[in-house]
């Protein structure tokens, strides 16, 4: 395993164990970062109109079409390493 995948699996961790919830859009970027880095590009269907939530994630996530995983794991954790 990678020291990059262990820091990345560290700062999943870490991500729980802070005290102060992160704002929306920090949430968005936090679960976005994380799928691509874990999952790759996007897939399966956009959620429905009545599906905010789902459907805010899904472009988030969208967003990052074409990012290695490595540098969204990179981006991960930095974000979590500047909200704990």
């Amino acid at each position: 395993m990678s020291d990059l995948t262990v820091s990345f699996e560290k700062a999943a961790g870490d991500i729980k164990k802070i005290t102060q919830k992160p704002s929306n859009d920090d949430l968005l970027k936090l679960y976005s970062f994380f799928k691509q880095g874990s999952e790759g590009d996007v897939s399966g269907k956009r959620p429905g109109m009545t599906d905010f939530k789902g459907r805010a994630k899904f472009d988030a996530w969208a967003k990052l079409k074409g990012t290695s995983n490595d540098k969204a794991m990179k981006s991960y954790i930095a974000l979590v390493d500047s909200l704990g």
